[in-house]
């Protein structure tokens, strides 16, 4: 492995949609969050992400995130993500930054395909699918 990533982002709920988002980088539907910058808390983190992409700010509901790991492939190697969400709300409406191509509210009853690998994990964690 070449390197290490720790990511933190939201898990936003409302009225039994789920917030998501895709980049340009990625034909997935993601959480919003990315990567810590260095000396930044995980929850720092997911809230200047939070910021960043969807001009949102957040209150964690839950201090206590879901952990997941994956391998990410890229053209200069593989890197072990370590991907952290943390239960929240949003406290402002929407405004997605320019990195955001597309964003909606899903029904947890009818996700969209292409969701990535931590989405399914992540609701169940927090209990709002089975």
């Amino acid at each position: 492995m070449d390197r290490l990533l720790v990511v933190s982002g939201p898990v936003i709920v409302e009225n039994d949609k789920v917030l998501l988002d895709r980049d340009y980088k990625e034909d997935l539907w993601k959480f919003c969050g990315g990567r810590t910058k260095e000396d930044e808390s995980l929850v720092d983190t997911a809230k200047r992400r939070s910021k960043e992409e969807l001009g949102i700010e957040i209150e964690i509901l839950n201090e206590n995130p879901f952990f997941t790991y994956a391998i990410k492939e890229t053209p200069e190697g593989k890197s072990d993500v370590i991907l952290v969400h943390f239960l929240a709300k949003r406290i402002e409406e929407i405004k997605p930054g320019e990195d955001i191509r597309k964003w909606g509210w899903f029904d947890l009853d009818n996700l969209p395909e292409n969701l990535g690998l931590n989405i399914i994990p992540a609701l169940k964690y927090f209990r709002f699918i089975k």
